[in-house]
């Protein structure tokens, strides 16, 4: 199935450089506090995109990755960012260490790029990955006899590696490498200078190899260490640093699913770190929140991996389904103030980005009450007596629809998007095809064809906006008082898939074929749209998009359910029954004038 896609962006290093440098200066001005110290964690990931950027166009000339003074220059501006990082964490947020104004004139002196392209970190834009989980994980680095040499898979593994290197105590930026090859099956490039450098340091060290995951297959972390091994360095010699504890997932090999299974990992936990209160103190989450909420009375409610549902559908067999793995962090708080909802959002830019959004959202009265953003998680009001919209009775269609055209219509008014930040026309129908195909048959998807020489006409037609991409029916709250309201509603365009920033055709169809509009209401909910965002809404667009959104629907949901098989089968179960629906409407369109 066609889901998952790739989001990168492109970056001018001496922009990126001069504005770090600002934001330094101005972040030395605060006050010590959380504040100060989430923007210490916004600029190491930035200087860590950057390495990452630079390393990987140097690897791109040379096609394998080198150790030289040049790489090494690249990684210091990271690496004292989180020698700062630890002291701020350290000192629970009162100290920083000196950041000497070289670390960017070493960079500055080189001849950069003019551009580079960055990843997005996935773990700090949308799993509550903070660098303060690999301080924590890797503090016990100082035990050894000497410190460890550290390499870090790129992308989000270059800063990370630095994160362990300032925790263990290194004086040498760490080593990153780039595997490549068939995403199950990765290997390593190197150069002879980094190879008999790596090799020679390791051969009298233990290893650190840093990076996120492990996801389906584990290769990258395969692939550093079977290059280690196969030179010589012992098993026993290699540490993982993860961002989880679990094992590698059904796509890896036996080989290296032996070695992890044995492996020494190390990983902090979220829980731990976050949310356990002290003697005297709440834990830290419910503190970064009190200017907001008040003082927290008891702990916080974890709501995250679809237990929301159990304060919002009673009776679980109308639990609707979610890819319980792919939920954003979520608690509730009960404060002086009410009770409030803190949801991840995004670390540093990622994060601020999404308040933006949902504060406009906030203040238009489109979404729950906004309070704030604290080190990465949103505090909204929790409005207790809410229903979701599938339990409320005595819901006005008329008014239904005309309530959601007036939300998709702001955001294509207010949200507008470069092109480029999401997928094309032809990749979405490369997706319908091949998802409808593996499931109603090749027939099915070489009949979807018929819009292929079509696409560049409908290309000119496409308009793209930061679209809601999750307009389900539970995530609309109906209040006592009978207002709509819209939740999650801020970073799903930026979401680990493929769609991205579409036309608000998009959400036209998608809350059609989810709130249950029949043709009739999808017309005037596409007129309330057009009137509310001042933009024609493309009846030809909408067709196009339909198919489409069954068929990634139809994907998710099949994915989701594979992924969740052995884990939890319950939800698998829902998650399939979904894709049966998506199956159906699918179906539903073959005889119609889709495919006339």
């Amino acid at each position: 199935m066609l889901v998952h896609g790739d989001h990168e962006r492109e970056v001018r290093p001496a922009e990126v450089l001069a504005l770090l440098r600002k934001r330094l200066r101005q972040m030395e001005a605060l006050p010590p506090g959380l504040d100060r110290h989430g923007v210490l964690v916004s600029l190491l990931i930035e200087a860590g995109e950057l390495a990452q950027g630079l390393l990987d166009a140097d690897f791109a000339e040379r096609r394998r990755d080198e150790w030289d003074a040049r790489s090494v220059a690249f990684l210091e501006l990271p690496l004292t960012l989180a020698r700062a990082l630890r002291t701020s964490q350290s000192s629970g947020y009162a100290r920083l260490s000196q950041l000497p104004d070289e670390m960017f004139d070493a960079l500055e002196r080189l001849e950069l790029p003019e551009r580079v392209t960055v990843e997005l970190p996935e773990g700090y834009a949308w799993y509550a990955l903070y660098p303060e989980l690999y301080l924590e994980a890797a503090h016990s680095l100082r035990l050894l006899p000497r410190p460890p040499v550290v390499i870090g898979i790129r992308g989000i593994g270059t800063g990370l590696a630095c994160v362990v290197s300032a925790a263990a105590g290194t004086t040498a930026p760490p080593f990153t490498v780039r595997p490549g090859g068939h995403p199950y099956q990765r290997t390593l490039s190197l150069g002879p200078g980094l190879e008999n450098e790596l090799v020679s340091r390791a051969r009298e060290s233990h290893v650190a190899i840093v990076n996120e995951g492990p996801g389906r297959s584990g290769s990258s972390f395969g692939a550093v260490a079977d290059f280690l091994e196969a030179r010589g360095i012992p098993e026993d010699r290699l540490l993982f640093f993860p961002s989880h504890a679990g094992e590698l997932g059904p796509a890896a090999s036996e080989r290296h699913r032996t070695r992890w299974a044995r492996a020494r990992r190390y990983t902090a936990d979220f829980e731990s770190l976050f949310l356990q209160p002290g003697e005297d103190r709440p834990a830290p989450l419910a503190e970064w929140a009190e200017e907001l909420t008040g003082g927290s009375f008891g702990p916080l409610v974890d709501l995250s991996g679809g237990a929301w549902r159990h304060r919002l559908f009673p009776d679980e067999r109308d639990w609707p389904a979610v890819h319980v793995q792919q939920e954003r962090r979520k608690y509730l708080l009960l404060a002086e103030r009410g009770t409030f909802l803190l949801k991840f959002a995004g670390l540093g830019a990622y994060g601020e980005r999404r308040l933006g959004r949902a504060r406009q959202l906030s203040d238009a009265g489109l979404t729950p009450h906004l309070e704030g953003l604290r080190h990465g998680f949103l505090v909204q009001r929790w409005h207790e007596g809410a229903r979701p919209l599938p339990l409320a009775q005595g819901v006005d269609r008329a008014e239904l629809v005309a309530r959601v055209g007036a939300y998709l219509g702001f955001r294509a008014r207010r949200f507008l998007a470069e092109p480029g930040r999401g997928a094309s026309l032809s990749q979405l129908l490369e997706m319908a095809r091949s998802n409808s195909a593996q499931v109603l048959g090749d027939g099915f998807g070489e009949a979807l064809g018929i819009w292929a020489p079509r696409l560049e006409r409908l290309s000119a037609e496409v308009r793209p906006v930061e679209t809601d991409n999750k307009p389900h029916a539970w995530e609309w709250l109906v209040l006592q008082d009978g207002r709509l309201l819209k939740t999650d509603a801020v970073d799903h365009h930026d979401a680990h898939d493929l769609i991205g920033c579409q036309d608000v055709a998009w959400d036209v169809v998608g809350a059609a074929v989810e709130l249950g509009f029949d043709e009739a209401e999808e017309a005037i909910l596409a007129e309330y749209v057009e009137r509310a965002s001042g933009r024609p809404v493309s009846a030809a667009l909408m067709a196009f998009y339909r198919p489409c959104y069954l068929a990634f629907q139809l994907g998710h949901h099949l994915m989701a359910a594979s992924a969740l098989e052995a884990l939890v089968p319950a939800e698998a179960t829902r998650l399939r029954r979904a894709a049966e629906r998506y199956t159906s409407l699918l179906r539903g369109l073959a005889p119609n004038a889709y495919f006339a």
